[in-house]
């Protein structure tokens, strides 16, 4: 990307941060309360996106990562009182030690079996939280009363915003530099790129350690706002379809498409609520993705990247400068 190109992309992020700023000064507090979770899901969705969306490497077991967090932080906070400014970043060093001890050795397979061994630890945890000394966990009830960060929609809103735009940017810069683009050409052909003489287990562990950092954090957060934790919350399948719907519908490998999908399927989540209470919503989110996806493959930010190529606000990718 020239000078030209990242300027106007900067100034939209700008622009988006400042308008996102402005939301609570014209909208009702149930309203930033829904807004509230689609920042969360921009995080988790981004999470998955730095390394499922770039390297492909399609993990189904990502709610391991925020469960690790959110659990660890828990239980300190809950049974021994520690305080958050040390149990959050306790909680993100737990889902990246976790997430190397168990996820790296699955980086040596490929395609459905990388996915399928991702997904049994994330129910390996499911039933571990359940089993394993419930006094500590919880049990299936999981720990509540747990302390804000914040009190209050407003204060939480920024808070949760500030920190998703803060990760958005850096994991969008991270995707712009060679490691972004080695990570995508891992994507593409694996074996090229080893055959160019590039370590291709390092970057693969780059990407996942910043995917499992990412996801303590947001993870560590959401659990706080919440004020409790559960298993059937956190490992639940539609929660972790939630997840890749929103990074693959929004555009996957492109760390704004995951923000995007988020917001939209928050958004659709609360306008299908009053008509479709049950969890049948999430059979519309299905038919939604797969139709989008279908005719539209790079997703909601391809089809905005189009209309703004049209309109001569953006070049055509590929175009000189």
């Amino acid at each position: 990307m020239d000078r030209t190109g990242l300027g106007k992309a900067l100034a939209c992020w700008a622009v988006f941060g400042i308008v996102m700023c402005l939301l609570p000064f014209v909208v009702t507090t149930g309203t930033l309360r829904v807004f509230i979770f689609a920042n969360f899901l921009a995080m988790f969705a981004m999470s998955w996106d730095i390394i499922s969306g770039r390297t492909g490497y399609i993990s189904f077991g990502h709610p391991f990562l925020i469960g690790v967090a959110g659990y660890t932080t828990a239980m300190l906070t809950y049974h021994l009182d520690v305080p958050l400014f040390l149990s959050i970043p306790a909680a993100v060093l737990a889902a990246m030690v976790a997430g190397t001890l168990f996820f790296v050795p699955a980086l040596r397979t490929r395609g459905t079996y990388f996915a399928l061994v991702t997904l049994a630890f994330m129910e390996l945890l499911y039933g571990l939280t359940q089993v394993v000394q419930p006094k500590i966990t919880g049990g299936t009830r999981g720990l509540s009363g747990l302390p804000s960060v914040v009190s209050g929609a407003v204060p939480n809103y920024y808070l949760s915003f500030l920190v998703m735009f803060a990760i958005g940017i850096v994991l969008w810069l991270i995707v712009r530099t060679r490691i972004g683009t080695a990570l995508s050409a891992i994507r593409m052909d694996e074996d090229a790129v080893k055959s160019t003489g590039l370590n291709t287990t390092k970057l693969k562990l780059f990407a996942f350690m910043v995917s499992a950092a990412v996801a303590g954090i947001a993870g560590a957060l959401y659990v706080h706002y919440l004020g409790s934790i559960a298993p059937r919350g956190i490992f639940e399948i539609n929660f972790l379809f939630t997840i890749l719907v929103a990074a693959l519908l929004g555009g996957p490998g492109t760390i704004i498409g995951p923000i995007i999908g988020a917001f939209f399927l928050t958004c659709l989540l609360e306008f299908l609520r009053p008509y479709i209470p049950g969890t049948e919503r999430y059979l519309i989110y299905g038919l939604v993705a797969l139709v989008l996806y279908y005719y539209a493959p790079k997703g909601l930010y391809g089809i905005i990247t189009w209309v703004l190529e049209r309109v001569g606000v953006i070049k055509p990718e590929g175009a000189k400068a």
